[in-house]
């Protein structure tokens, strides 16, 4: 039974549209595969593969049997194996952007590289933050050898949040080391696979492209029962047609490909239709993740994912701006928005700023608020016998004083969204008499208080596995010192 949003950009008919052309590319045109394992695979399934040129061609009955396999939920864990997230339906969750190379400093204009310490404080941000439900591996480590980067990151929020999270492998054997630290967290390997921690993201080399990782990232996940997420890239005008409609077809047959053989390698593997579109600007030559027609691709293809029935995800609520001004929270909260009420069930991008680029410890915060207004909304409006409050109406007539009642006492709290103090609601004489603070001033003191509170806390009870599971993946890779450890 398809799931369905309550924003739908395409109707019925441009959906099925979409999947008959998106299957004609497939059949016809075929995607690359630089991975002689996976060709192997699509061959012996019956997929038409020319191995001079590594294009598979997939015949449509292939795909379609291949979908009916992929589940329609799935239920992550915290790190101590507790149920707390599950993806697919129209669930909202979010989740910080990843990607991020460069770290904002508090003083909102200072920008340099992002280092482990940096990822850490995010970890920790996140993890006291309420309406952000998932974590993410948000930063590259530039102080961390690349050999470890990946599982190094892994490490870091392991060590610091309870919370699952979405992350992803830099090379092959970067993904078998991450497995172990998650293994090691979880009791072992059949342990993580009943309750998986965490999500990789996987994703193709636009257009109709998989790279040799990213194939053998697929298969690999697959066969170790890791949940992944393939984030198809479309870029209209550049990497994908200029036109939205054909951005989709070229992201729907993607997503496809990556999710046919992930199901021939493992029957029930566990994938998530995602994405992270851009607009390509011709008059700057950028790549605005925030264009509204870069959500626009997000929502429509998150309708071709509930079409197959599986769960979804999209890079939005972010900003291209770079600094946290009112262009950074008109792009990051309309994109939040449409991405919301198309029920997409990951949403990443808070805390990002710069093209998926920067990330802001006090956008995060301020964006966690925009996440809660949008997660109020999507709550609507209960309409029974109590919330029409018919009878008190009657009973209080005109000029009646609702503060007062017992009706009042049990419900305010219940409707009434309230905002963390990074929002200000007072009147002016009292904001002008505490120091007529902006947003941005309000968000540096929620983040001071969080990373104080957090440094106060000792080890989490895993730590000791975890650490020995991170000087195996160190040993192995020879690197030596890490800058958070472990000795």
């Amino acid at each position: 039974m398809r799931n369905e949003g309550k924003f739908r950009i395409l109707s019925e008919s441009e959906v099925e549209r979409i999947h008959e052309e998106a299957l004609r590319v497939l059949e016809s045109t075929g995607v690359y595969f630089d991975c002689e394992e996976a060709l192997d695979v699509l061959e012996t399934a019956g997929a038409s593969v020319n191995r001079a040129t590594g294009v598979v061609r997939f015949p449509r009955r292939l795909v379609l049997d291949a979908i009916k396999l992929a589940p329609s939920e799935i239920q992550l864990y915290d790190r101590e194996g507790n149920p707390c997230v599950l993806l697919g339906g129209d669930r909202v969750h979010f989740d910080p952007g990843s990607c991020g190379v460069r770290f904002m400093e508090s003083d909102g204009v200072t920008v340099r590289e992002s280092r482990a310490e940096d990822l850490k404080k995010i970890v920790q941000v996140t993890d006291a933050l309420p309406h952000i439900q998932l974590q993410s591996t948000a930063v590259v480590a530039n102080d961390v050898p690349k050999e470890i980067a990946d599982s190094y990151r892994l490490y870091i929020v392991l060590s610091h949040s309870n919370k699952p999270i979405i992350t992803g492998a830099f090379s092959v054997d970067g993904l078998f080391d991450m497995k172990e630290l998650l293994s090691a967290v979880a009791g072992g390997d059949e342990a993580l696979a009943q309750k998986p921690r965490a999500v990789f993201d996987i994703c193709p080399s636009p257009p109709l492209k998989w790279t040799h990782i990213s194939a053998r990232n697929i298969m690999d996940c697959a066969k170790l029962g890791l949940p992944m997420e393939f984030v198809s890239m479309p870029m209209p005008g550049a990497a994908s047609p200029a036109t939205i409609a054909g951005s989709v077809v070229i992201h729907t047959a993607e997503t496809l490909s990556g999710t046919t053989l992930a199901q021939l390698v493992r029957p029930g593997a566990k994938v998530v239709w995602g994405g992270a579109p851009v607009v390509f600007d011709m008059r700057s030559g950028t790549t605005p993740m925030s264009a509204v027609e870069a959500t626009m691709i997000g929502c429509a293809s998150t309708q071709m994912g509930k079409f197959y029935g599986l769960p979804t995800h999209t890079y939005t609520c972010l900003s291209d701006s770079k600094c946290n001004d009112s262009q950074a929270g008109l792009e990051t909260a309309m994109g939040a928005v449409m991405g919301a009420l198309a029920g997409i069930n990951v949403i990443s991008g808070p805390g990002m700023l710069d093209f998926v680029g920067t990330m802001s410890l006090e956008k995060l915060v301020i964006d966690n608020e925009i996440c809660g207004l949008i997660l109020r909304l999507l709550r609507g409006i209960d309409v029974n016998d109590d919330t029409l409050a018919t009878e008190l109406i009657v009973e209080l007539g005109p000029g009646g004083d609702y503060l007062n009642t017992k009706h009042t006492r049990q419900w305010f709290k219940k409707e009434v969204h309230m905002p963390g103090p990074a929002i200000d609601r007072k009147d002016r004489k009292t904001w002008e008499a505490q120091g007529h603070t902006t947003s941005d001033q309000r968000a540096r003191k929620v983040v001071a208080e969080i990373l104080k509170q957090k440094e106060s806390e000792g080890p989490c009870g895993v730590q000791p596995v975890l650490d020995e599971a991170m000087k195996a993946v160190k040993k192995r890779a020879g690197a030596d010192r890490l800058p958070l450890g472990p000795e």
